[in-house]
């Protein structure tokens, strides 16, 4: 029986135990911290021995395969003593699609990943299909495939997650886009980051399909160093294209093979320049799934906005507060400032991951009247955005709260609150989910 150890007991490595235990794996699960009780509980269900709060390095070591969480840098000690032993060490997704048939759409990028995933998703359940929703988001992949059966996956897949895939090949894979974030996982090397999530590709046949956006400059450099058998189609806001999607009067125009439709942007569900490239990738994997071009203009009109980003929470005395909690670098926060018509308070701040602030100078000065700095260290904040807004127009909060009674205190009637981080939330928050919902609470009890 072989030995498989899974290392870390949050959402993918419980998912993958499960699966392994199914597939008659002698399987244990390690982790180094204390493992939330909703997950300690799965496992027992599943009758999958476990530990927490250590390693126990010789259970370890004995593995014929780790699984490894991507929270789990590839530098941490452990990991390197099974690399040196020639342990394999395979991330979640790699696993579970040894075990999986489906067909599978697989999204990543530095932004867009997540509403782009849920579009799709949306788009193939409003067309009837069967399919799961995995990866980033929503239910762990490898649970999935253990007890459900899908036709489809969409997942959203991290480059923490690739950098442990393989052989894993999607039937259709996207990159949104490609901007510096995560450096810190990366010897503070773009091209490493930018090497990780063309992996997302290297595995695509001719009957395959990789959706890409040709207006980004990292993407398209980086395009002649791969061998690419699958079918390419872009997306673009700048240019036509005899095939993908791009903008023509006012409407996004989709081609494809012989097939062409259009919806105008005004019918769009959701609003701002990214989401135009957001819902071009979404109707492009819908078109390539086969859907039909009326089930893609309905959903793409109906579709709701996802928590945590550019979600709207309330209106209070006149000025509109805006839950960006899931904008953790520099180039989402880009894409929230720009989408602004109203005056801007903005909510900045968190664990930097060598961000480089000098890019949302022109931004700031043309559309944030003052700052919020929520974060233990700001000082690179300040250093950057103090020259612009002026040091008393930039206060430094510790909480959720501290910071909305902040904002509301320097915005007026018509102005716009704009919690859009910029940072990862790990030095105040467990994650930008309770960063999002501590927000929206303070909002509420203004």
């Amino acid at each position: 029986m072989s030995r498989l150890v899974v290392l870390g007991g949050a959402e993918s490595g419980v998912g993958a135990a499960v699966l392994a235990k199914v597939k008659g794996f002698d399987v244990f699960l390690s982790d180094n911290g204390k493992i939330k009780e909703e997950y300690a509980d799965m496992l027992r269900k599943w009758d999958v021995p476990f530990e927490e709060g250590g390693h126990s390095e010789s259970r370890v070591l004995s593995a014929d395969e780790v699984v490894k969480s991507p929270g789990i840098p590839d530098s941490a000690p452990l990991v390197r003593k099974l690399t040196a032993a020639g342990t394999p060490v395979v991330s979640e997704i790699e696993f579970a699609s040894r075990y999986d048939n489906a067909k599978k759409i697989c999204i990543t990028g530095s932004n867009g990943k997540t509403t782009t995933t849920s579009l799709i998703y949306y788009l193939l359940q409003n067309a009837g299909l069967n399919v799961g929703l995995g990866g980033n988001i929503g239910k762990s992949y490898a649970l999935q495939v253990a007890t459900e059966k899908h036709d489809y996956y969409v997942l959203e897949i991290s480059s923490f997650q690739l950098d442990g895939c393989y052989s894993f090949r999607p039937d259709i894979a996207i990159i949104t886009n490609i901007t510096p974030d995560h450096l810190d996982r990366y010897d503070y090397k773009l091209e490493n980051y930018v090497r990780s999530k063309f992996r997302i590709t290297q595995n695509l046949r001719p009957e395959d399909c990789f959706i890409f956006d040709s207006d980004d400059a990292i993407t398209i450099s980086h395009l002649d160093k791969i061998v690419l058998k699958a079918k390419s189609l872009p997306f673009s806001q700048k240019q036509e294209l005899s095939q993908g999607a791009f903008l023509r009067d006012e409407q996004i125009v989709v081609r494809y093979e012989d097939d062409e439709s259009s919806i105008y942007l005004k019918e769009l569900a959701l609003g701002g320049r990214h989401n135009v490239y957001n819902s071009m990738a979404a109707a492009l994997a819908a078109k390539a799934a086969g859907i039909d071009n009326s089930v893609i203009r309905e959903s793409l009109r109906s579709f709701k906005a996802i928590e945590h980003r550019l979600e709207p929470v309330l209106s209070v005395g006149g000025v509109l507060y805006i839950n960006d909690s899931k904008a953790t670098n520099v180039d989402s926060a880009w894409y929230a400032l720009d989408a602004q018509t109203r005056p801007v308070v903005w909510i900045v701040g968190g664990t930097d991951k060598g961000n480089d602030y000098s890019q949302l100078s022109e931004l700031v000065r043309e559309k944030v009247k003052a700052i919020i700095c929520l974060g233990v260290d700001n000082s690179k904040i300040h250093k950057a955005f103090e020259p612009i807004v002026g040091a008393e127009r930039m206060v430094d909060a510790l909480s959720a709260e501290q910071a909305v009674k902040e904002s509301a205190r320097l915005a007026e009637d018509g102005d716009v609150v704009l919690l859009s981080p910029c940072c990862a939330s790990f030095d105040l928050f467990k994650n930008y989910e309770d960063r999002g919902e501590q927000f929206k609470e303070a909002v509420r009890r203004l």
